[in-house]
């Protein structure tokens, strides 16, 4: 039997897939190693929901590699727009609340994959330890609140095609992809629209020859093109995110 302080050791170790997310490969060993015991790993599924308005928060999702999740807001008649994205570079759950409950909106994934969940009281007691590691998930939930507060702000004056090219290019940040894995139907609910309107979007850009379309993915083949046909909002949203947290590769 392995002794106490081998135990120890053993139980600081990172799971698989620690790399996966961004937020937590931009941790020094030492306090990653006050999460690590706490994180596993977690296969999530599209369309699953991952907390609904109203819920308590338990448990904070660290979504790896080319997963991502949605935030958003709901309306008393059922209707849902999103208001943030979250991929590889942060965290769902308990972050701009600092661990308070319960959730304001409804968090949903959009593209399935590999992920790493921790009890949220666990992340706020190693936020305590570590004066490093809060701040590191302090300037995150800054970066959130500024993606949010962009997504307010584009949703109420951009044009529908503005919108889905910034969302595009997002995911494009994200995943790391050229090839986003997601439904024309899936993205029209994110954006709060009808299908046959991202439907009539779509096939204008790829008739320009920026992306390209199949079921169940979109391909970006320009990417520059498509940064000048999105609205400011990306590229102030990105900007914001490598002033705060340059560690933090997208």
């Amino acid at each position: 039997m392995a002794d106490t302080a081998e135990m120890a050791v053993a139980n600081t170790i990172p799971p698989p897939g620690c790399a996966g997310n961004r937020l937590l490969a931009a941790l020094r060993p030492h306090d990653l190693a006050l999460l690590a015991p706490y994180l596993s790993p977690m296969t999530l599924a599209v369309g699953q929901t991952l907390f609904e308005a109203g819920e308590d928060v338990v448990t904070t999702v660290l979504p790896c590699y080319s997963t991502m999740a949605s935030l958003l807001v709901v309306t008393r008649d059922g209707d849902e727009i999103e208001v943030a994205s979250i991929g590889r570079e942060g965290a769902v759950g308990g972050i701009v609340s600092a661990g308070f409950k319960p959730a304001y909106g409804r968090a949903v994934v959009r593209i399935p994959g590999a992920a790493l969940g921790i009890p949220t009281n666990r992340l706020e007691e190693a936020k305590l330890r570590s004066p490093a590691l809060a701040d590191l998930f302090a300037r995150y939930a800054d970066v959130l609140l500024a993606q949010m507060m962009q997504s307010s702000a584009c949703n109420a004056l951009h044009s529908i095609d503005q919108r889905m090219c910034r969302w595009l290019l997002s995911t494009h940040d994200r995943a790391n992809d050229a090839t986003i894995r997601l439904t024309q139907e899936t993205l029209a609910d994110m954006l709060g629209v009808q299908r046959t309107t991202v439907t009539a979007v779509a096939k204008a850009l790829q008739d320009e020859g920026l992306i390209r379309t199949g079921r169940g993915r979109i391909e970006i083949l320009d990417q520059p093109r498509l940064e000048r046909r999105a609205c400011e909002c990306h590229a102030q949203v990105e900007a914001h995110f490598q002033r705060m947290l340059p560690e933090v590769k997208v």
